[in-house]
């Protein structure tokens, strides 16, 4: 049986079944419709660039740190994992998991903050909403079209992906009559769309505690964060942490806390994925979903954790939004991230020609705003911070191209 073809459950998207592309495609080839678009996202410039974004900590504090192309990499792992424990397409899950982050600005949630307030009167800023803007328009590799081409249920994913550590308050609106078509289809993505989206919660709730667990002392790296900001001992409190401390505990009684962390979260990745898998069954059973158009169609998500472990959850985020993402360290990276990219927009407004050409170009038929966003948006933590020397500082930063 070929990978193409192998037996997926009936809600799933099936590779005969795709709603196929928005242009003719003669580079399509005899690919699968979904290996066709995870190569075209690997591919891109877009998913290159995510190296050097920042997740939490912005790049260069240390090489420990994940990136927003680390992130990328296992949200990944978590949507394929998810999918097959379900019956559904793998490989679907795991190419929208693979250009959930495209739009995402440079320094994570700071720099996301900035374009928003930035663009609130122009069209707005949202990075889901950018991220279909960029297979769709921005990347360009391809003489007949604009954009990457990719499937329909891909695209579609992007527009509607959320989780919960997403921004409700930064939803901009949707003017694109494309972008409306994907809405039209149901209030929710296909089944795959929906695991995408756990599979973020799930890499976010593990690897930005690993991350502030991280000792940098030890590594002669850090900068002025010369310490984990996060303790095991803090831990504790997250009835999450401590399920999965008690079970490694059992298995190696006595052994030190900070020696078992990586074991920990192992199993904290095994207790969310079998929470999410039993509950996204018993919903689909429960609701009928028999079909791709059942799951967009449907009142509420069809994949999910159970209602017990959203409370842990909630626990779990909430001690890493106090601990961590509001540590002074890291709020001073923020207010410097905020700070370098709003002026960075203005100088671009002000003064297009200061844009790249193929960015200035389209002056006219854009606006100076939307421009300069999609210019900040695609920059690396690093080429921003070079603009901002060039334009602002006028330190002499170097423009990388």
């Amino acid at each position: 049986m070929s990978r193409a073809t192998e037996q997926l459950a009936p809600f799933a998207v099936a590779e005969a079944a795709s709603r196929g592309r928005q242009h003719p495609d003669p580079f399509a080839g005899g690919d699968s419709p979904f290996e066709l678009d995870r190569a075209r996202i690997l591919s891109s410039t877009a998913f290159r660039r995510l190296m050097h974004k920042t997740q939490v900590f912005v790049t260069g504090l240390s090489d420990h740190f994940r990136t927003r192309l680390t992130h990328t990499l296992e949200v990944v792992a978590q949507s394929q994992r998810l999918a097959r424990a379900i019956g559904a397409n793998a490989r679907l899950a795991g190419a929208i998991a693979l250009a959930h982050d495209l739009g995402h600005p440079p320094f994570g949630h700071a720099g996301e903050i900035a374009l928003a307030q930035c663009m609130a009167d122009h069209g707005g800023f949202e990075h889901n909403l950018q991220s279909l803007r960029v297979v769709d328009y921005l990347e360009h590799p391809y003489p007949p079209f604009r954009g990457l081409n990719l499937s329909y249920e891909l695209r579609e994913s992007l527009i509607k992906h959320h989780t919960r550590y997403d921004h409700p308050d930064q939803a901009a609106p949707v003017n694109d009559d494309a972008a409306r078509e994907l809405l039209a289809s149901g209030p929710r993505p296909p089944i795959e769309g929906q695991i995408a989206n756990l599979g973020d919660a799930i890499a976010y709730a593990l690897h930005d505690t690993e991350d502030a667990l991280f000792d940098l002392s030890w590594h002669g790296d850090g900068g002025d964060l010369r310490e984990s900001v996060l303790s095991s001992d803090q831990l504790v409190a997250s009835p999450l942490w401590a399920e999965a401390a008690e079970r490694v505990q059992a298995v190696w009684p006595g052994a030190p806390t900070h020696a078992i962390r990586r074991p920990v979260l192992d199993e904290m990745n095994r207790l969310l994925i079998d929470d999410a898998a039993a509950e996204s069954r018993r919903r689909i059973e429960s609701a009928g979903i028999d079909s791709p158009d059942a799951a967009r169609t449907s009142p509420t998500d069809s994949v999910a954790f159970s209602s017990a472990m959203e409370a842990k959850l909630d626990v779990h985020q909430n001690l890493l939004r106090d601990a961590v993402y509001r540590h002074p360290s890291v709020a001073r990276m923020d207010d410097e991230a905020r700070r370098v990219v709003s002026e960075l927009f203005a100088v671009f407004v002000k003064d297009p020609a200061k844009m790249p050409a193929r960015f200035s170009a389209r002056i006219g038929d854009q606006t100076p705003q939307r421009v300069a966003c999609d210019y900040i948006a695609g920059m690396t933590d690093r080429y921003c911070r070079g603009e901002y020397d060039q334009w602002v500082t006028r330190r002499g930063g170097t423009r990388l191209v």
